[in-house]
């Protein structure tokens, strides 16, 4: 009886995963299935202790649009860190889909780790699960997406935001409140702000793209 409920909320929660991401990746996120521990419930909190998680993946959820699919991706998740040396057995493209995973991990430093871990030369399916992490309230995740929207990518955040009003609008207003809230006494004008900056980087992108 155990292993069967074992293995159904297995199958739940790639099912929920696959929901994250374009069907045309199916097969290599398949391939990363393969070495996430989904069995492995015992995770370590903010306190630093190891708890039972009843369930990995939190019910609150993004929707979003990409490329015409309707893609509904975890607002956060409790999946430890698979084992590194399965890792290496995945493509480049595969510890991509690995890493955009792990971005809406609970742990704010393994969301740093994980999004330093994301190629230089990422693909577009990557852009929902990055610019999530502009509305939310880790500073130090800002330069390190700086560095990612870039000349070479800045056309596919332009193309999400066109995709994506009204989630763009709900990210643009969370980027604020977090900058009236924690970060106002050191960037006493919003666009001082990084968060600001590269959203609005992005709109200006959109709107030229607008008059090309």
């Amino acid at each position: 009886m155990l292993k069967i409920f074992k293995r159904n909320i297995k199958s739940k929660y790639q099912e929920r995963l696959k929901k994250s991401f374009p069907k045309e990746l199916y097969s290599d996120l398949n391939e990363v299935f393969k070495i996430l521990p989904f069995d492995n419930n015992q995770v370590r909190l903010r306190d630093g202790q190891t708890h039972k998680v009843d369930n990995l993946i939190h019910e609150s959820e993004l929707n979003i649009k990409f490329n015409n699919e309707n893609l509904i991706i975890p607002y956060r998740l409790y999946f430890n860190e698979p084992n590194p040396e399965l890792e290496k057995s995945l493509t480049d493209k595969q510890k991509d889909i690995l890493n955009c995973i792990y971005l809406r991990h609970h742990n704010g430093y393994l969301r740093e780790k994980r999004l330093n871990l994301i190629s230089a030369s990422s693909e577009n399916w990557t852009v929902p699960f990055i610019i999530q992490l502009v509305g939310e309230y880790v500073y130090e995740l800002l330069p390190i997406i700086d560095k990612k929207i870039n000349e070479n990518t800045l056309d596919y955040y332009a193309q999400f935001r066109d995709e994506n009003p009204r989630y763009w609008q709900q990210t643009e207003s969370r980027m604020i409140s977090y900058w009236n809230a924690y970060y106002r006494y050191q960037f006493p004008k919003l666009k001082e702000y990084l968060g600001f900056e590269i959203m609005n980087r992005i709109k200006i992108q959109t709107h030229k793209n607008c008059y090309e």
